[in-house]
């Protein structure tokens, strides 16, 4: 088939849904596919576009089978209100060129956010006559709202507008957890249109590896150290002063110390944080080369997944299949209600503690610290779990079968036979 994956995030941008649309273009690519991503100028996390492709309207490139369409973008480090709308309005007209420039794609995977991407995707689609599916990352504007990113009421009610055209326009709604699905379904869309695809791990690549002779905990001086480790994005849905807060709570054992890595900015606030509590046991590091991921997982006895109370189902962290595949017990700070609670209950790889509690976070790490045959239990099932339920492979398979129930479907309704079909494993 021809794909034609529209994504705002891509290679080589190392976190968030980056990574997550090179691995499937790249997989599709593997076994057969012809996929053209059409995305715009790298810069995330730093929210500054990368100096190779700074002053750049286009490029065009090629990168293990995939061919990547890039477009300029108008960014601002520091963005109000404003800056947001048009950053997002740039990536729609910008790329609008972009989509003539290639083959004519039998099926179109447009991820959200951005929504005013859904505009230019649904007029390709049209244009086209092919199927576009919306693969649903954060339910917005809801998870901007909740976190108090967006308060203007002219945006809102553009944005809930646009969030419904999105959902009625599009063929197939993809969604990465069950909750999603359930909250669309609570706003009217039919729920024959939702399909629920987890967000996947290359377990081959992220996978347990001893914790001794680490060359990561050597480089950061970690050597006999308990880390809990957290990683990725530090964004207002998360609240990362619990961890500082539950770090200081154990100051008095030693051999305990919390990593936080993430982007330098977003560091430096909590930073201050830090020297205003008292916290020397919390390390502060930048992202890291995506190449260190697995020694940095496996440098860890426990990972960290951090939500704030209202953070319910509009929001599953990517980091949880991460962890699970890693082999590490995964301690959840978030809502007992919630989609990430469910995913790590579920994999029988973590404990759930109260969101936005330092000391529930605190005495949990404390228990684990303590009980080494319950660490490797945890990391044992959650191991298996993402061996079972959240491969690259088996999300190859998913979307193969989608897209080939989606164009016999078609194909059916206009009296013509499939072109494609596919085993979906």
């Amino acid at each position: 088939m021809h794909i034609l994956i529209y994504s705002y995030n891509y290679h080589p941008e190392p976190i968030g849904i980056a990574p997550l649309m090179t691995e499937l273009a790249e997989g599709l690519v593997r076994r057969g596919h012809e996929v053209r991503v059409i995305t715009g100028m790298p810069n995330y996390p730093q929210r500054k576009i990368y100096d190779e492709y700074r002053g750049k309207w286009y490029v065009n490139e090629q990168k293990n089978g995939v061919t990547i369409q890039r477009s300029y973008l108008r960014i601002k480090s520091k963005p109000n209100l404003l800056d947001r709308l048009l950053l997002e309005l740039s990536f729609v007209f910008t790329s609008l060129p972009q989509v003539f420039k290639g083959k004519r794609p039998e099926v179109i995977i447009l991820t959200v956010p951005p929504l005013f991407a859904t505009l230019p995707a649904t007029i390709f689609s049209w244009l086209y006559n092919c199927p576009l599916i919306l693969n649903v990352q954060d339910i917005l504007p809801e998870a901007a709202v909740r976190v108090g990113l967006l308060k203007n009421k002219w945006m809102i009610r553009t944005l809930t507008a646009l969030e419904k055209f999105a959902y009625r326009t599009a063929h197939t709604i993809s969604v990465i957890a069950d909750g999603f699905s359930e909250n669309l379904v609570n706003k009217g869309v039919p729920v024959n249109k939702i399909v629920c695809i987890p967000n996947w791990v290359n377990i081959n690549f992220i996978r347990p590896l001893p914790k001794h002779n680490n060359a990561w905990r050597h480089t950061h001086q970690l050597d006999g150290k308990f880390v809990v480790l957290y990683s990725g994005n530090i964004a207002l849905t998360q609240g990362l002063e619990t961890v500082i807060e539950a770090a200081v709570c154990l100051r008095h054992i030693k051999d305990i110390v919390f990593v936080i890595v993430g982007e330098s900015r977003a560091l430096q606030r909590l930073q201050e944080y830090c020297l205003l509590n008292g916290a020397d046991n919390v390390l502060l590091l930048p992202l890291q080369p995506r190449e260190k991921l697995p020694e940095m997982l496996a440098a860890s006895d426990v990972g960290l997944i951090v939500q704030k109370c209202n953070v319910i189902s509009f929001n599953m962290p990517s980091k949880i299949p991460l962890l699970l595949a890693s082999g590490r017990p995964i301690v959840g700070s978030v809502p007992a209600n919630g989609t990430a609670a469910k995913a790590i209950e579920l994999s029988g790889g973590g404990i759930i503690v109260e969101p936005e509690s330092p000391n529930a976070m605190a005495a949990v790490v404390q228990d684990l610290y303590n009980n080494p045959i319950l660490r490797a239990k945890l990391g044992n099932q959650g191991r298996q779990f993402a061996v079972e339920n959240y491969s690259l492979e088996q999300a190859l398979d998913r979307y193969e079968g989608l897209f080939s129930d989606i164009v016999a479907n078609r194909a059916s309704s206009e009296g013509i036979l499939p072109k494609f079909n596919v085993s979906k494993g």
